[in-house]
């Protein structure tokens, strides 16, 4: 992964010409559609946590792609659902900015669930935004073909969307078709990053992040939407390796307690996994370092939310 993580000087990037195209899509759906796995396929490796659980990510991920002369931003939005919390609602309101923002919306719909509440909801509020839409059919394995053909009919006919694409984002079936559409799709401009920056993220953010899915997937039930890991310490050696020192923040001395497991046996085990991943992505030794600790109000601190990108809601 590349380490640059600032938006470039501009006189670093190809300049516009005749074919040079740059745009930003919003990849916007709600919890566990499939948003997060289409992302890293359309990028090529991974860029954003993916978990069984909803909800997963929190602010926006961006992930670049580039081919030919045109570069894409694809914006990973939080999924969209009712906010019950104030980092709900931060959650959402993202996820709404985002789909404001961009050149073009894909909509994301778990094809196999079809039209939900959370959906529904979702389709009442992409009419407010007058972004061109693409509507994207994911996990069309999953269910019978003419089941998939009303789905596509009954929500065309909802909303207005410029074109339609049957995937798989897991398998990565129909990717690519999506991908050459947009790439025609997105206006004519200079690029935003050079060729070979596939994101947005610095690598002390994208390291908290690999340790955060560890721990989503590790521990059960409601801890981890009461859970948040921070990078305090980012150290590159000389010899080439990392240091990385992150702190998982829990709101109760009994999460505190679960987390760590018996005998630090469950942070063991998420920090070996977080390591693991973490040198596949940087392509160099990592020495992690997990602590956990209790702040009881990590929720309501300002602080907490730009930490993750998010814009503070003043009310809960």
């Amino acid at each position: 992964m590349n380490d640059k993580n600032e938006i470039p000087d501009a006189s670093e990037l190809p300049q516009a010409g005749e074919n040079t195209r740059c745009g930003f899509v919003a990849l916007v759906g709600a919890p566990n559609a499939g948003k997060s796995t289409l992302l890293n396929s359309l990028v090529g490796t991974k860029v954003s946590i993916v978990t069984h659980k909803a909800q997963t990510t929190r602010a926006q991920i961006r992930g670049v792609v580039t081919e030919g002369d045109g570069q894409i931003v694809f914006i990973d939005t939080p999924g969209i659902f009712a906010p019950k919390r104030r980092l709900d609602r931060a959650m959402v309101e993202a996820a709404w900015s985002g789909a404001g923002d961009a050149d073009f919306v894909a909509l994301i719909v778990d094809a196999e669930r079809g039209v939900t509440p959370e959906l529904e909801a979702l389709l009442a509020g992409l009419e407010q935004v007058p972004n061109p839409k693409a509507l994207v059919l994911n996990k069309v394995d999953l269910i019978k073909p003419e089941k998939l053909l009303a789905l596509a009919e009954l929500l065309n006919a909802r909303l207005k969307f410029e074109q339609t694409f049957m995937i798989s984002a897991l398998k990565g079936s129909g990717v690519q078709d999506f991908l050459n559409w947009a790439l025609q799709r997105i206006p004519l401009g200079p690029w935003h990053f050079p060729e070979d920056q596939l994101t947005d993220l610095t690598l002390a953010i994208t390291a908290a992040e690999v340790t955060r899915e560890k721990l989503f997937l590790r521990i059960h039930d409601e801890i981890p939407y009461n859970a948040t890991v921070e990078t305090e310490k980012f150290t590159i050696n000389k010899d080439g390796s990392y240091r990385i020192d992150q702190v998982v923040y829990v709101t109760r001395d009994t999460h505190k307690k679960i987390v760590l497991g018996a005998g630090g046996q469950t942070i063991k085990a998420i920090g070996a996994e977080s390591r693991r991943e973490l040198m596949e992505i940087f392509e160099v030794p990592v020495h992690l370092f997990l602590f956990v600790k209790v702040r009881e109000k990590w929720g309501d601190d300002p602080e907490r939310y730009r930490e993750m990108g998010l814009e503070y809601p003043h009310q809960k």
